[in-house]
């Protein structure tokens, strides 16, 4: 079992490093703070959505920017989208699950916000619904994804796009990411 074990965290540390390689995506992560934190500096939100484990890290996300990471701050402006399981509920079952994320962000969504998408295929039908209602509204997508950004990719102003088609490992980069976008927009929107 230790060997198991060991594989697991190799296989870890491998995708991370082919993370930590790829220049596009730490391009990218920088471009979203730098984008963030302009938005948030003129009243935008940040909206998170995701399905399964994806919709944990969304939420915990979330919390991440309302709450705070690091340092004693304002709240800011950003929410998980399924946290409302009335709402949710409701709109699975009297319209689609398909739609629970595009009919929240077509009522709430306002040009210049943002929409965080994690979808370890990029294919999850109602964050695509959702990206595509932002699209719409002049709201910014950024795609958290796995190796070939699936359906997600074309509708993304920014895409994450693991190197990696097993889902644990796509899922743990996404943290990762998550986290140092949380850490630079927070230390960069509070800097003196």
């Amino acid at each position: 079992m230790q060997d198991k074990i060991k594989h697991i965290i190799a296989e870890s540390i491998e995708v991370k490093h082919r993370v930590l390689e790829n220049e596009a995506i730490v391009k990218t992560v920088g471009d979203i703070v730098t984008a963030m934190v302009e938005g948030l500096k003129q009243g935008k939100h940040i909206y998170f959505c995701g399905n399964g484990g994806s919709a944990a890290d969304a939420q915990h996300l979330a919390a991440e920017f309302s709450g705070r990471f690091y340092i004693n701050r304002d709240a800011l402006p950003a929410e998980a989208l399924h946290c409302n399981t009335s709402y949710m509920t409701a709109v699975a079952n009297d319209y689609s699950y398909d739609v629970i994320y595009a009919r929240l962000i077509k009522g709430i969504g306002k040009p210049g916000d943002f929409l965080v998408g994690l979808s370890t295929s990029g294919n999850s039908p109602n964050i695509v619904q959702a990206f595509e209602v932002a699209r719409e509204k002049g709201i910014v997508t950024v795609g958290f994804t796995g190796e070939t950004g699936g359906l997600l990719k074309p509708l993304s102003d920014y895409l994450i796009n693991i190197p990696s088609k097993n889902t644990p490992r796509i899922q743990e980069s996404h943290m990762l990411l998550g986290h140092i976008i949380c850490e630079l927009v927070e230390e960069q929107y509070f800097k003196g």
